[in-house]
């Protein structure tokens, strides 16, 4: 078994707060710089992105990202690789370790990521698994630091199923020192374990994690709310169930009218709008999705910059 002297990003437990705010002004100055002085940190040098699941803004941003730092993006379709089942995923690792030099993974398990960090010698990004998705976290923590004077009293509301965004959001929220409010109907709450975590990151920082199925309860006080698709890629079965378990936790025109009148409103998209979200709503000016969006680029540089720094 070989000792990993990279490092990997699958998840934010494994960064500290000082870390995260260092990524967040990265990626604030990578932007602001952009295409002017960006360090051409990866010269040179190949990612590869394997995407499982379907993907608009994490292909390109990532692609982006790798373009503009000096590097070359392959994109591997996921029929092509056949990642556990053509070929072990270890195997995949142990190939790519010895062309490339970074593992862009955008998978369904969480445990096919890991495999794939611990047999590989070389960094690998997660771009999404069902359990978490830090690069979205962090381009909302950007375009939070953008929006906010403060990082004091500030309180996330997140609205809908306890999934992937849930938890990284919650993650950060509890990293960052935000209060966080998962607002799910009975049954679609954040797994225990990562709630556990989350609370006593939080409670130490001197935050709180709170869950409720209160939605009207919980945005009274809420600077951002957040929302995601109910049925997420691979939960197509259980779509028409969902609908009704949800019914009444969309974020619309009325639920607003409950929150402070300065209230941002975020999605990470794709919207099924008119399900978790109305159209008015995410084109409105509380809106920040498109925003956060912009933002993946960036935090992506970020990630690249600090992995190969």
């Amino acid at each position: 078994m070989r000792k990993k002297a990279v490092k990997d990003v699958l998840t934010l437990l494994e960064f500290s707060t000082e870390e995260l705010y260092s990524l967040i002004e990265s990626a604030k100055k990578l932007k602001e710089n952009r295409l002017k002085k960006d360090p051409k940190i990866f010269a040179g040098k190949t990612g590869v992105l394997i995407f499982e699941k379907p993907s608009l803004r994490t292909r390109i941003s990532f692609e982006t990202a790798i373009n503009e730092l000096g590097g070359h993006a392959i994109n591997l379709a996921s029929e092509g690789v056949g990642m556990g089942k053509r070929e072990s995923v270890e195997d995949v690792a142990r190939n790519l370790e010895r062309m490339v030099h970074l593992i862009i993974a955008r998978t369904f398990s969480h445990n096919t990521i890991e495999k794939l960090a611990h047999y590989s010698s070389i960094p690998v990004v997660n771009a999404l698994t069902d359990t978490h998705h830090p690069c979205q976290a962090l381009a909302f923590a950007l375009t939070m630091h953008e929006r906010l004077n403060s990082r004091k009293g500030v309180k996330v509301v997140f609205i809908g199923d306890g999934n992937n965004v849930c938890h990284s959001l919650m993650l950060l929220s509890a990293k960052l020192g935000y209060d966080f409010t998962a607002v799910t109907p009975k049954g679609y709450e954040p797994e225990k374990e990562i709630l556990s975590n989350c609370s006593d990151i939080a409670r130490k920082g001197g935050s709180k994690i709170e869950l409720t199925n209160d939605i009207n309860g919980a945005v009274r006080d809420a600077t951002v709310i957040y929302t995601d698709v109910w049925t997420s890629m691979g939960q197509e079965k259980e779509e028409e169930k969902r609908k009704k378990d949800f019914a009444g936790f969309q974020i619309n025109n009325a639920l607003l009218s409950r929150a402070p009148s300065q209230v941002m409103v975020s999605h990470c998209l794709p919207a099924h709008r008119g399900q978790e979200i109305t159209s008015d709503v995410l084109d409105s000016g509380h809106s920040i999705a498109f925003d956060e969006a912009e933002n993946r680029l960036h935090v992506q540089k970020a990630i690249i910059v600090y992995l190969f720094s």
